[in-house]
This record gives C-alpha cells, sequence and structure tokens, in this order.
C-alpha cells in the first residue's frame, strides 16, 4: 500500500489508508512491524489506519507491515507493507540578516556590483530555495540578480545632476509548497561625490 503523502501538520486521528483482504472468515487487523515511533493506529475489524500523533517530518518515510489474521484461527494470517511519505510544508519565510542595508557608490562609475545580499530560509528542499528581485525604487537605474542576490547599478550616477540617494525594496521568495513566502530588505544607495 502507498496512500497518499500527509502534511506535517496532519493532526492526530487522521485517515491515512483502509486496508482489506479477500476472505470469507472476519480477520483481525493489527500493524506488526516497523512503526517504531508509535505513529499509527489500525482499527482492528475495519483495517483503517490512522495516525495517532503529530508527525516529525524527519523521521519519514516510514514502513510498517500490517497483519491480516483469521478470527477464528490465528496460525492462518497475512501481511502487507504499507510505506508512508510526509511533505515538508513551507514554515519558514526567507529572512535577511538586516531589513536596512546602507551602501556608498562612487558617482562616474560604470555600470557595476553595489552589495551581494543573502536572505536565508529555514526550510528544506524547494522550500528553502530563494530568488531574488526588486519590489519598489528605479529598475531602470538597479537590478538584482534573482539567482545569487547581488545587486547592481545600471548606468553611470552623476552627484551633481541627479539625486543623492535611492531606495531599493528587495525581496527573497522561496519555492514553497503549498505558497511561495517572502522577506524584504530596503537597501539605501548614497551617491558620492
Amino acid at each position: 500500500y502507498e496512500p497518499a503523502p500527509l502534511s506535517e501538520k496532519a493532526l492526530p486521528d487522521t485517515f491515512v489508508v483502509q486496508i482489506s483482504v479477500l476472505y470469507n472468515v472476519p480477520v483481525i487487523y493489527s500493524i506488526v512491524a516497523g512503526d517504531q515511533n508509535g505513529y499509527f493506529t489500525i482499527d482492528p475489524s475495519t483495517g483503517i489506519v490512522r495516525t495517532r500523533k503529530n508527525l516529525i517530518v524527519e523521521h519519514f518515510p516510514v514502513s510498517f507491515n500490517v497483519q491480516a489474521t483469521d478470527s477464528s484461527n490465528s496460525n492462518i494470517h497475512s501481511q502487507v507493507p504499507v510505506n508512508v511519505e510526509v511533505i515538508d510544508e513551507n514554515d519558514f519565510a526567507p529572512v535577511f540578516p538586516s531589513s536596512l542595508v546602507e551602501e556608498k557608490l562612487e558617482e562616474n562609475l560604470p555600470a557595476t556590483q553595489i552589495v551581494q545580499l543573502n536572505a536565508q530560509d529555514n526550510d528544506a528542499g524547494r522550500n528553502g530555495f530563494l530568488t531574488y528581485g526588486i519590489l519598489s525604487g528605479d529598475i531602470l537605474k538597479f537590478r538584482i540578480d534573482e539567482a545569487t542576490g547581488i545587486l547592481y547599478s545600471n548606468i553611470s550616477f552623476d552627484y551633481e545632476e541627479e539625486a543623492t540617494e535611492y531606495q531599493i525594496v528587495v525581496y527573497a521568495e522561496d519555492d514553497g509548497i503549498p505558497e511561495k513566502k517572502r522577506g524584504y530588505c530596503t537597501v539605501v544607495i548614497k551617491i558620492i561625490d
């Protein structure tokens, strides 16, 4: 049996799967091996498997055996494996080490790297895979590498002719399931004479 994967947030008493046998006499169902952490319980008469307690994603996948035993003769029985997977939910949003970063940029430089922004996400797998983008600010004058988080200028700045300070709001977004989460950071860029 390969039931649908469970969410790590599945509550105790969540339905997992129903085991059934083709047999002319009533049987008694039991879990006989493999559920060392006691995550599952089975109804002895219906074969319905449910969760017994909260699930810890790091303990999965779990494979356990269910036995169906003839109700009138315990020497007659059969076993089947049940393989249960648990889906890691997207618990955490990305976080930047600081919500405000101040950088200086000399005037008259060609387009250049300004700062590398690094957010952290405590989720694993795709839930922790980050991409970067600019939420607001002058996107004609600045760009961010979506994979590395490096913020670049697109132009050369003139201290006397243009604004001397720019604010760019950058986000880091995870690739989470069922929803993506974002963290934000404001970058203040001061043009130096």
